[in-house]
């Protein structure tokens, strides 16, 4: 059964930015999420351990959440702007709580 015309209106820009926010921007999100968490929880080793798996179900999540957008503009620059607060999340933590 073919899909219904009204659904597949965007354009190649616009799926080109829904795909670009969906696998590396996901997968970006992710790692500096679970990184962020590793730095500033006081056990990093559990955090770490379980990386792998828990990584694997956010980045599936993440990677929905882009084409349920209009604008993938809009999404890829919301996850470049996550992407780049949990990247200072990092850095402020690298600074003031190093990992010994």
């Amino acid at each position: 059964m073919p899909a219904n015309p009204k659904y597949l209106t965007s354009s190649k820009w616009q799926r080109a930015a829904k795909i670009t926010a969906a696998i590396p921007g996901g997968y970006g999100i992710s790692l500096a999420f679970f990184v962020l968490l590793a730095l500033w929880l006081p056990d990093h080793r559990p955090v770490l351990a379980t990386l792998k798996y828990g990584l694997f179900i956010l980045w599936t999540g993440l990677m929905l959440i882009p084409f349920l957008f209009k604008n993938g503009w809009k999404c890829l620059g919301l996850y470049l702007v996550l992407i780049v607060l949990l990247s200072a999340g990092i850095y402020f933590g690298k600074l003031y709580h190093p990992i010994v």
